[in-house]
């Protein structure tokens, strides 16, 4: 640079001594002294003054900045001459001085790399600040991020305080620049190296190849086992040979152990994978001292509707069916009878070990009842007993008269004198019944009875009351297609013809009309007794129609009145067993009159 002429200054004024060339040529070089600098952008500067309370900064303008010391913080050694990133936020304040700043040069510089690394898909280092719902809040170049649970690594993490204060590799996959939010990826980066893993383990997976694995998660179902990038699933009835009801009864996260791949599908990727079948089978073991008739203790491992299963080792099982919990017929819910984790002895009824199948039976703990000395005593024919009803057919009832011990009451043996055309109109099923043995086969586990016969059979009675050509006042019941139903007295029934039912004027008998009646057939076994009302005013006066009773059922001290309709008197042995039947009727519903007053 040529020196100043002073000479020339002082001859013609400062400043006036100069040529136009010279002129020119001093603004060209004043120009290329200083920087172009604009407002709001990020510039560099070199340190050229340290104080207390600032750092001074030359950027190349006409004047230096100055910025607060608390923006270096994070360069404790900084010194003169070092470069820094300042931001322009304003050329010449109205002290003319030039305002710089570091800070938000920073940001802007942070969001330029985040920017370029999102677009290069370039990986950044990040430092963990703190953890936050969901997941990690990371440092990049001084911005927070945030790192997703699920962004952290292939397999799932449960504590993520562990990575606070750490620092990891990450990717940007999200910015959302409204928000200034920005979404980073630690997870892309293991799979991009886990990858050509994953696909060696693929092509060289095997069907019974073992394999070493870490427990990844645990459900219901079964547990998921990363073999070194890929997931096979072990599924909860391949984790032991015996029963378990979650994986975490025998498993932990996160644990190390051999498996073997049972089943793979290259399409779907799924691995199928196993951990009983690499120990022994517990049938291979199962001692031999354990043969049919033994006897074993073991835990019921699950209760179906015909039985329940009987683990007497880990994978060693036994069915015992409903028909061998009790020597009772009448068991059938076995969830009434038994609960899982019940523990319990049985006897062993069949054994295949080559096809791994046992039944077994409870109530062999005990005597058969039918096989006991005093059965035949207990039960004699004529022996009387009150049981419960345990179950009602066409034919008959049930009756249960100890545990094991069942007996039949047939439809006809129920009563003497009704005409009981099921069960179910004479009692129900869980009353008690008084009955007495008509016959009893042990050999077949048969025994016959009877309640009916608990009282005196009343048709030897009837026989000498309802004679033929005798004449009595019933009462219509009902009428079918050919006969009509009769009630006559003390209780019991007759039958008629329709034809029979005409009267005197030619109407017919209707239900609940109660005329004369006729005996035209008296049949003691068969229980029969038909009669006519026509006949009465047929064949002459009614008078004419009755027939003596029995001397020895006439009364001392009265005959039949004239105009009684009926051939009989008010016998004492007619009322006696009138009552004898009504009082047998009143025991058969003795269950139903009992409910009706616990009703009340």
């Amino acid at each position: 640079m040529p020196e100043f002429d002073w000479d020339t200054a002082d001859d013609k004024g400062f400043g006036t001594g100069y040529s136009a060339s010279d002129r020119a040529r001093m603004e060209q070089m004043y120009e290329t002294t200083l920087s172009p600098i604009q407002e709001k952008e990020v510039v560099k500067g070199t340190v050229v003054g340290i104080t207390d309370r600032e750092i001074i900064l030359n950027i190349g303008f006409k004047s230096d900045g100055l910025v607060s010391s608390n923006e270096f913080r994070d360069l404790p050694d900084l010194k003169i001459g070092d470069e820094v990133e300042v931001y322009v936020e304003n050329q010449e304040d109205a002290q003319g001085q030039l305002v710089l700043s570091r800070k938000k040069a920073k940001v802007i510089t942070a969001w330029d790399n985040i920017q370029k690394s999102f677009e290069e898909d370039l990986i950044m280092d990040a430092t963990v600040k703190r953890r936050t719902k969901g997941g990690l809040i990371v440092d990049i170049y001084g911005i927070e991020a945030f790192l997703p649970g699920s962004q952290i690594d292939v397999k799932p993490i449960r504590d993520f305080d562990v990575f606070v204060g750490k620092r990891m590799e990450v990717k940007v996959v999200k910015i959302n620049h409204a928000n200034d939010n920005v979404v980073v990826s630690h997870k892309v980066l293991i799979e991009k190296d886990l990858e050509a893993q994953r696909q060696q383990i693929l092509n060289n997976l095997e069907k019974g190849q073992v394999l070493e694995g870490v427990i990844k998660n645990m459900t219901n179902f079964g547990a998921f086992i990363d073999l070194g990038g890929v997931d096979g699933l072990l599924h909860i009835t391949d984790i032991s040979w015996g029963r378990i009801g979650h994986p975490s009864e025998l498993l932990s996260l996160d644990q190390k152990t051999n498996v073997v791949v049972l089943d793979f599908d290259e399409e779907k990727k799924r691995i199928s994978l196993g951990l009983k079948q690499l120990q022994a089978h517990p049938w291979d073991s199962l001692s031999e001292d354990i043969q049919v008739g033994s006897k074993v203790t073991g835990r019921i491992v699950n209760v179906a509707d015909y039985g329940a299963f009987l683990e007497i080792l880990p994978g060693v099982e036994g069915l015992i069916h409903v028909s061998e919990m009790s020597w009772s017929q009448h068991l059938r819910n076995p969830q009434e009878f038994l609960s899982v984790n019940d523990e319990l002895q049985a006897v062993v009824l069949t054994l295949d070990r080559q096809e791994r199948k046992m039944s077994l039976g409870i109530k062999q703990l005990s005597e058969d009842p039918w096989t006991q000395a005093e059965l035949k005593g207990k039960y004699s024919v004529g022996a009387r007993h009150t049981g419960i009803v345990r179950n009602l057919t066409n034919f008959g009832l049930f009756i249960e008269l100890e545990e094991g011990i069942d007996g039949l009451v047939h439809v006809s043996d129920l009563s003497w004198t009704k005409k009981i055309k099921h069960p179910s109109d004479f009692i129900k099923v869980g009353d008690e019944l008084e009955v007495v043995v008509l016959e009893l086969d042990a050999d077949n586990r048969r025994l016959a009875l009877g309640h009916k016969q608990l009282e005196e059979n009343p048709w030897d009675t009837f026989e000498s009351i309802f004679e033929v050509g005798s004449v009595h006042r019933s009462t219509v019941l009902s009428k079918g297609d050919k006969f009509a139903t009769l009630e006559l007295p003390y209780g019991i029934e007759g039958i008629v013809t329709l034809k029979n039912l005409a009267k005197e004027d030619g109407s017919m008998a209707e239900v609940g009309e109660s005329l004369d009646f006729i005996v035209l057939e008296f049949s003691k076994d068969e229980k029969k007794i038909v009669l006519s009302h026509s006949k009465v005013w047929q064949g002459g006066s009614i008078e004419e129609k009755k027939k003596p009773a029995p001397k020895a059922q006439e009364t001392s001290s009265s005959k039949d009145k004239e105009g009684d309709k009926s051939t009989f008197g008010d016998l004492d042995v007619l009322s006696a067993l009138k009552e004898q039947m009504e009082d047998s009727e009143k025991k058969g519903r003795n269950s139903a009159k009992k409910d009706e007053k616990d009703a009340e």
